[in-house]
């Protein structure tokens, strides 16, 4: 049957083996353009170093990342030059005072602006109702806060954490209540607080940013601040909160001291009175 084997013999030849597909599918797997090699496409790139594509592409076009361009125009990255450019993983991050966050350059922050932001709030309306004593100490007080709020977010271990939170709680309380000695509404001294807490938050995110914190690093710094500021607020409320119910504690006292004091003149003054009275009838 010599046509049958001719027709046998072409269909064997008519296409590539199993074996030939296999192997040009695994050069295919290998080759920069393929998704499954090592090497990725521009988004994913970006979102390994947690850049944007321009800055990606500006770096590739000057040399500074090697680039696989594919015939369809898309740029392809080595993975593992990607993740030479990531940092390092470390235990800890440096200190704060070692960045630079020393409560001096922190305090640079609370200073009025020439020319600030729109959204940026106008000058603080308590600070023109004190004296110049209690305006000092007003601002030591807010230096206190920071350097222990610093030295909280510094601390080696957990229980030295917990100390220099402790007491910085305490220095917010004493506020709270020196506040509400001047006659300020628990209001008034939130807004304070807030005046205090916000150019913190914001100083740090902008240092987590200059010294380049990797994000791990500069979410767990401003947790950490904003939880232990999120404390302080409430130690202050409570001692106001405390200094107030004692002023009225007080007053409530003296009103009374003085309403009996009241009556007790009153009793002898009538009982003369109405002797007079009785003596003048009589005569």
């Amino acid at each position: 049957m010599p046509g049958n084997r001719s027709e046998a013999g072409s269909g064997s030849t008519a296409g590539p083996s199993t074996a030939t597909r296999r192997t040009r599918t695994a050069q295919a797997t290998r080759s920069p353009g393929s998704e499954g090699s090592g090497w990725v496409s521009l988004g994913e790139a970006s979102r390994l170093l947690g850049i944007s594509p321009g800055t990606l592409r500006r770096w590739a076009d000057a040399g500074r990342l090697p680039v696989f361009t594919t015939p369809g125009g898309h740029r392809r990255f080595p993975r593992q030059a990607l993740r030479a450019l990531l940092p390092a993983s470390r235990p800890r991050r440096p200190s704060l005072a070692r960045l630079g966050a020393s409560p001096e350059r922190i305090a640079r922050a609370y200073r009025p602006r020439r020319h600030p932001p729109a959204e940026a709030a106008g000058p603080d309306p308590i600070l023109g109702r004190l004296s110049d004593e209690d305006r000092t100490r007003f601002r030591e007080r807010g230096r206190r806060l920071v350097g222990l709020l610093l030295e909280h977010l510094d601390a080696p271990d957990r229980e030295t954490r917990a100390l220099t939170l402790q007491e910085a709680r305490q220095v917010a309380a004493e506020h709270g209540r020196v506040l509400a000695d001047l006659g300020l509404s628990l209001t008034d001294a939130v807004a304070a607080f807030l005046r205090f807490r916000t150019p913190f938050l914001t100083e740090l995110a902008a240092l987590a940013r200059r010294r380049n914190l990797d994000t791990r690093e500069a979410t767990v710094l401003l947790t950490d601040a904003d939880r232990a500021t999120d404390s302080l607020l409430v130690a202050m409320m409570t001692g106001h909160t405390l200094a107030t119910g004692q002023r009225l504690v007080e007053t409530g006292r003296l009103g009374r001291s003085r309403a009996r004091g009241s009556h007790a003149g009153d009793g002898p003054s009538r009982g003369i009175d109405a002797t007079r009275r009785v003596d003048s009838a009589e005569g």
